[in-house]
């Protein structure tokens, strides 16, 4: 009975898609964004730093005692998870904001080379490489009502690259080309190809074999992950005039047949998995969701971009729970640990609400942040747009972002493992708070 009953419980594991600890973005296939330890309620203090050359957008996962993370300055590392002392780096040839996984002994990250690596866990060797057609950043003619409105733009809050997701013996990401990918584990072989009609930046997430995922085109799709044939898709808002509110940058989360996910035009869907209907949506007014959302006891946790603004809703209705205003723009997405939620802000703070009221428990300041060089941030913390985005020509608007997230800003996802908290920044470091 009680061999049975081990059996029992680990099927309903493999079935649930949850991974080991916390091996890939968001926690596991489905994106849920719910950690397996509880975070700290009261912060103690920092038990290392680990500095790289670069920003860090890409958010650290763990795996047996070592945690894995890309960095700006184009390297992935490994990074023992009680000293904080470095176990190897690999070099690309590119950026790597996008967030890696790990199974079964290989870590697979994506790069801005436009590659997928296959490394190994303990050496960072080489197992493969897989290249897709080159990676890109979303791009339009004035966007955002940037001057000349004629000239093709960039998008430099598109930050973030695709993060694979591993099952059923494959890899899946998205590219800049506008494909999602399925790569065999072993071989590093292609599987399938699955073209949208934009640059796929958003993680897909997996439950009960199938992908669901977002692209720039504005369309939202369900995809086989045997076959890369299409089951279903969703149309997002447009917009042919600036393209401010348009595209899947947020990645979605499955829960209880219902997928999660924001958008950029503004919403926040509830998708049925089987079908795509749509159950409900809430409206944001005109601010983005690039944070993906957490889910949760039947709630959805989630943030906005411009507006600052941290919302609970119920998961099946969408009706509001708690909304809380913030200082400043938040593309971290939040992590449930226990009791606690924790999420990164632009500003360079990185946040613990009480789960159930909201309430912030306690702020962690990066040091950069807190310098404050010329004074990107106002005295009560907030971004001073006056200041950084007064005009709406040529490059003007690129340094301003570039000024904004050069602050110690917190693009990365928090994760939680025995009770310490790892994230990235733009300073350069990864932190272990306690």
């Amino acid at each position: 009975m009680k061999t049975a009953l081990i059996v029992i419980l680990f099927l309903l594991c493999l079935t649930s898609g949850l991974s080991s600890g916390q091996s890939m973005f968001r926690g596991n296939p489905a994106h849920t964004g719910v950690a397996a330890d509880p975070a700290p309620r009261v912060f103690h203090g920092i038990k290392w730093k680990f500095p790289t050359g670069d920003r860090i957008v890409s958010s650290p996962v763990w795996s047996d005692g070592t945690i894995y993370f890309g960095g700006d300055d184009g390297n992935i590392y490994a990074v023992a998870a009680e000293s904080g002392r470095q176990v190897w780096k690999h070099a690309t040839k590119g950026p790597a904001p996008s967030t890696p996984a790990v199974a079964d002994g290989v870590v697979y990250a994506v790069s801005y080379d436009g590659k997928l690596y296959a490394l190994d866990a303990r050496t960072g060797g080489v197992h493969w490489t897989f290249a897709s057609g080159g990676e890109r950043r979303f791009e339009a003619k004035g966007i955002h009502g940037l001057q000349p409105k004629n000239q093709t733009i960039a998008d430099a809050f598109d930050v973030f690259l695709s993060s694979p997701v591993v099952a059923e013996g494959a890899v899946y990401f998205g590219s800049g080309d506008g494909n999602l990918y399925a790569v065999d584990v072993a071989s590093g072989e292609l599987r399938w190809k699955f073209a949208t009609g934009d640059v796929v930046h958003a993680s897909p997430a997996y439950a009960s074999g199938v992908l669901y995922f977002g692209s720039w085109d504005s369309y939202f799709y369900a995809v086989e992950a045997a076959t890369g044939k299409e089951k279903w898709r969703f149309h997002g808002g447009e917009d042919p005039q600036i393209h401010n509110q348009v595209g899947f940058q947020s990645s979605p989360a499955v829960v209880n047949g219902v997928v999660y996910t924001g958008c950029r035009d503004a919403q926040l869907y509830a998708l049925e998995a089987a079908s795509g209907k749509q159950k409900w949506k809430f409206d944001n007014s005109f601010s983005w969701v690039i944070s993906s959302p957490a889910v949760s006891d039947g709630k959805v946790y989630f943030a906005t971009s411009d507006s600052s603004l941290y919302h609970v809703l119920d998961a099946a209705s969408g009706k509001p729970i708690l909304k809380q205003q913030d200082k400043c723009y938040m593309f971290s997405s939040p992590t449930i640990a226990g009791d606690v939620v924790l999420i990164g802000v632009l500003n360079g703070t990185l946040q613990a609400r009480d789960l159930k009221t909201g309430d912030v428990l306690w702020n962690f300041e990066t040091e950069t942040s807190k310098e404050n060089r010329g004074w990107v941030l106002t005295k009560d913390r907030a971004l001073n747009e006056p200041l950084l985005y007064h005009s709406a020509w040529r490059e003007d608007p690129i340094v301003a972002a570039d000024r904004q997230f050069d602050i110690g800003a917190i693009f990365s996802t928090p994760l939680v493992v025995k009770g310490i908290v790892y994230f990235g920044s733009t300073d350069g470091y990864l932190y272990a708070l306690e």
